[in-house]
């Protein structure tokens, strides 16, 4: 199997060279990347390097993700995590190829009070979710084989994320305000690579596995939940920070306004991904404590 993987740099991608690694050949490309393309901005570069390689699946983990410059960059980001999937996807069904593609909970408003299922509609309120559905519905519509994976939160050891901020945070500040009204559930990169190649190698087994997923870890958390696990985890592992958990207050999304509006409900039902692949996804703390525990011994 020849697997090309897109986004090589990035949390995920980062992890899936390793977890690919055993089901065949993989090409790894990142944005910087030019013979062969890597660079989804360039897609005459990105359809000459499909037409290169001549995979048998394509990954696409490279997307634009800065939610916030999003409502100023709102082309950038349709061009990377709306036209340029589409590419791929046309790309891929030229070739009979397998997509692989992520995508976000924040593809819905987040009103739901209960988790998202696949087959609720899609509604998003800001930029970037508005790019990533369109990415979406333009590979669906593209009719190639595909495996969407939605998830959410997610961070790895390596790269700036929450956990890395909030361990910055708690040696740097006296107090922290976190948002205690958004839930969802923090997804490492780790996991969400290894269940990609696992489910690469039982679609390649049975193509009606295709079509979109849930992918995130088990349990439920708000951002506020979120930052006292990582903080109290990195205290008990010797870490010196300036502040306890009676130092990190609880605050509303309104009392923290952002540019992008943010959904208060990303939590995703992972029923479907579980059963069709006979997966058990661990609990959202497993994963920060490795993480966590990571990035201390570093």
């Amino acid at each position: 199997m020849k697997i090309l993987l897109l986004g090589k740099d990035g949390q995920v991608g980062w992890e899936l060279q390793r977890s690919l690694a055993p089901l065949g050949e993989v090409v790894a490309l990142g944005s910087t990347d030019l013979h062969p393309c890597g660079d989804l901005t360039d897609l005459s570069g990105i359809t000459a390097t499909v037409g290169a390689v001549a995979p048998d699946v394509i990954v696409n983990a490279a997307a634009y993700t800065a939610v916030d410059r999003a409502e100023q960059e709102a082309q950038r980001a349709a061009h990377i995590n709306a036209a340029a999937p589409g590419t791929l996807a046309r790309l891929a069904e030229g070739c009979n190829a397998l997509l692989v593609h992520y995508s976000s909970d924040y593809v819905f408003d987040g009103s739901a009070e209960v988790p998202w299922h696949e087959s609720d509609p899609m509604n998003p309120i800001n930029a970037y979710g508005t790019s990533k559905a369109d990415g979406e519905r333009a590979i669906v519509a593209s009719g190639c084989k595909h495996l969407i994976l939605r998830t959410s939160w997610v961070y790895a050891a390596r790269r700036g994320n929450f956990i890395s901020t909030m361990l910055k945070l708690a040696r740097e500040r006296d107090s922290l305000t976190v948002i205690n009204d958004q839930h969802g559930a923090p997804t490492g990169a780790e996991l969400i690579a290894d269940v990609t190649a696992h489910a690469i190698r039982a679609t390649q087994d049975y193509p009606a596995n295709t079509g979109t997923y849930h992918l995130a870890a088990a349990g439920t958390a708000s951002w506020y939940d979120y930052a006292r696990a990582v903080i109290a985890l990195a205290r008990r592992l010797g870490m010196p920070t300036r502040i306890t958990d009676k130092d990190i207050h609880a605050i509303s999304t309104d009392d923290y306004p952002t540019p992008a509006k943010r959904p208060l409900n990303s939590r995703l039902n992972t029923a479907k991904l579980r059963s069709t692949f006979n997966l058990t996804l661990p609990v959202w703390e497993q994963g920060v404590q490795r993480a966590v525990t990571e990035i201390l011994q570093s």
